[in-house]
């Protein structure tokens, strides 16, 4: 029984066929979308210079964790909530795991809404209905909902091949979509006036809070990164295409998104944080309905990536659920999450509160994980006690329960620095309280196990 579960929790070498291009194509794709593009426009409330360098600081500090993760799937074969097995334990792991689940339905709710809002658009160009925030104008929102959530449910159909083949589309027309809206954004305003352009003081974001909210938007992407890595034959695929792609996207379609706000508030002598999300920007940058064609299928490259780590934690608390099965349940739920905006009417405050709960309970999950597979067990696992009962993973009936207080731990001093007016101001409380988290860890464990065989793996 135990090898049998031992081979359906690890890939074997002969089932990875992902190659660098598949990798690099994945990352850039699950990042070059519509959600980064509005976290760019977010940004500009802490004005170009400022934004740019905490895009580039926090961003390459939340991906040197995905080339970690990334480097344990490539080493096990076991996507990232199979590998919290062995620092939570095995029951212990469906923590992590409800976790992920969550965040991923959040963020495949946050890419369809901003995506109906593009098909609310197209329904307001081809067939006159009213837009949302109009009377009437809940009608495009629910018919993009309900458009996008097909879309979303035909591009899982068929599993990770399908979404490997979205990727492989989706990425084309990401690129083309950029060096056009960038075109039209130079013609306008010159990059001389985006760098001087000043953020109405009433709107300005504190420097520790903008790295707070890139880390929250880019950590989310580190627990699904052995997902993937572990379909590679190579450890610079698994490590190196991960860490280039996604940093590559995410900083070049956020320059976008900062770019065309800032230089809507230019042209037009005002700025409204609201109006950050890019069907708003494409309008008035005049892109027409082609832009919002790509809007929506860009929605589509990022969606298949954030359902397939959902799915994949599902399966981890419910190993019997086939993946296709879990994919379609993450699928519902995250259309009914998407209507969560539309109920509390300001999609920018419901965004902010997800993120925050993002960096809350994310940053202790990715280090306690870190910590435990490279300082505590030296870089190596025993692949068949991730699924042994009474086995050095199981720890005290399924949960290790230093694991667990240690997450919670984490997730209180994150709110107590969160409230830190110097942190605020400076380098945030994601990165300082993953630090803190991963050090209680490791000699809360020393302390309990330091002698024992759960130790010396």
């Amino acid at each position: 029984m135990n090898h049998d579960n031992e081979r359906s929790l690890s890939i074997r070498p002969e089932q990875r066929r992902t190659s660098s291009w598949d990798m690099f194509a994945t990352w850039v794709g699950a990042n070059a979308n519509n959600g980064t593009w509005y976290i760019g426009g977010v940004l500009a409330a802490c004005g170009f210079a400022a934004a740019m360098g905490v895009l580039l600081f926090s961003s390459a500090l939340s991906y040197l964790f995905l080339s970690l993760i990334g480097f344990i799937g490539f080493k096990t074969g076991v996507s990232t909530m199979g590998i919290s097995r062995a620092s939570f334990g095995i029951r212990g792991s469906y923590l992590p795991s409800l976790i992920n689940v969550t965040q991923f339905i959040g963020w495949t709710a946050v890419n369809t809404y901003i995506a109906a809002t593009s098909v609310s658009y197209l329904m307001h160009d081809i067939a006159g209905w009213p837009l949302y925030g109009q009377p009437g104008g809940s009608k495009g929102m629910i018919c993009g909902i309900l458009v996008m959530s097909i879309l979303h449910i035909i591009s899982i159909a068929s599993g990770s091949r399908s979404v490997q083949l979205i990727e492989r589309i989706g990425i084309v027309l990401v690129f083309i979509f950029v060096l056009w809206e960038s075109v039209v954004v130079f013609q306008s305003v010159s990059l001389h006036e985006i760098m001087s352009w000043h953020v109405p003081a009433k709107f300005k974001m504190n420097t520790g809070t903008a790295v707070d909210t890139v880390a929250a938007f880019n950590l989310a992407w580190v627990t699904a990164g052995a997902d993937f890595t572990r379909f590679t034959k190579k450890k610079t695929t698994a490590t190196v295409m991960p860490f280039v792609g996604a940093l590559l996207g995410v900083v070049w379609f956020a320059f976008i998104g900062l770019v065309a706000t800032i230089s809507i508030a230019v042209a037009s002598g005002g700025y409204d944080p609201n109006n950050s999300d890019p069907s708003t920007i494409a309008s008035r940058l005049g892109l027409g309905i082609l832009a919002l064609i790509v809007i929506i299928l860009t929605s589509m490259t990022a969606n298949a990536v954030n359902l397939l780590a959902a799915g994949s934690a599902l399966s981890n608390i419910f190993p019997r659920l086939k993946l296709k099965i879990s994919l379609w349940i993450v699928a519902v739920l995250a259309t009914i999450v998407t209507f969560v905006p539309m109920i509390l009417g300001s999609f920018l405050d419901t965004f902010i509160v997800f993120l925050d709960y993002i960096g809350m309970v994310l940053g202790p999950i990715i280090s306690i994980i870190v910590v435990d597979f490279y300082l505590r067990n030296r870089g190596h696992y025993h692949l068949d006690d991730l699924t042994k009962r009474e086995g050095r993973y199981w720890y005290t009936n399924g949960v290790n329960w230093i694991a667990v207080l240690t997450w919670l731990a984490g997730a209180v001093i994150f709110f107590g620095l969160q409230h830190s007016e110097f942190l605020e101001k400076t380098v945030g409380a994601t990165f300082i309280t993953m630090v803190l988290s991963g050090v209680l860890y490791y000699y809360l464990m020393k302390l309990s196990y330091g002698g024992s065989k759960k130790d010396v793996n």
